[in-house]
């Protein structure tokens, strides 16, 4: 019943893994040039989230538009069983 857009799951595996990656990538860098494991992971964190929003634009962008798809889905059904609740829209298969 739920209307997810076809490749939704694939997109956000993909976004989420580039922005665990550039995190990983931001902290290796750091960790050569002699900062702290922790410290470079935490700046790797501050750093990667600006810096993932302009790499990833595009991404971020088809991601953004599959979650309002699913949402305006589920709102859609979430309104229409309120209405069949309260007797406002059409009873189904029970109308004798």
């Amino acid at each position: 019943m739920s209307e997810t857009p076809k490749n939704l799951y694939r997109d956000l595996t993909v976004y989420l893994l580039a922005r665990f990656a550039l995190v990983a990538v931001v902290a290796w860098v750091l960790t050569l040039v002699g900062v702290p494991l922790l410290v470079a992971l935490l700046i790797g964190l501050v750093v990667g989230l600006p810096l993932g929003l302009l790499l990833f634009r595009s991404l971020n962008t088809r991601v953004t538009a599959g979650l309002a798809k699913r949402n305006e889905a589920r709102a859609r059904a979430r309104s229409a069983l309120r209405a069949e609740l309260r007797g406002d829209g059409p009873a189904g298969d029970d109308a004798a």
